[in-house]
Formats: C-alpha cells, structure tokens, sequence
C-alpha cells in the first residue's frame, strides 16, 4: 500500500464518481477509518479496504470505485 503514509486525519474520501464518501479518522490496521460525525455516517465510524484507494491528492482520497459502491462496502466494526 504506498499510499498509507499519506493518509492523515482530517482527509475526505471521494468515490472515482467525484461523490463523498467520508472523513478520515485514521488508520485501523488495513482498513480506513471514518469520522462517525460525517454527514454521511450516520453516527457511526464505518471502515474502507485501503485497497479501494487509488490515489491521495493533498486533502483528498479517491477510490476505485462510486461514492455508492463504496458505502455498499463499508463496515461498521473493524474486522
């Protein structure tokens, strides 16, 4: 994963279609962590496979895949 280091607390996440999907809270093992007070969470922190990351430009992360697609995907407990 050559993008880890680059990942930081504060960062959003966009789908490849340009929607949101979240805010980073940190790292927890291989998998994404997000802000549970996001407008999108629900209230609750949900993590990403870091394998869906495709790139980390400055503030922003992008996925492989829809903002959707990725919301489909996300857990609500680190596993």
């Amino acid at each position: 994963m050559m993008f880890v280091e680059q990942i930081k607390e504060g960062q959003k996440v966009i789908g490849a279609d340009g929607g949101h999907v979240g805010t980073i809270d940190g790292l927890s093992g291989q998998l994404l962590k997000l802000k549970k007070n996001d407008p999108d969470s629900g209230g609750a922190h949900h993590y990403l496979d870091l394998g869906l990351v495709v790139a980390v430009e400055g503030d922003t992360i992008r996925l492989i895949v829809p903002a959707a697609e990725a919301k489909e995907r996300w857990s609500e407990a680190a596993e």
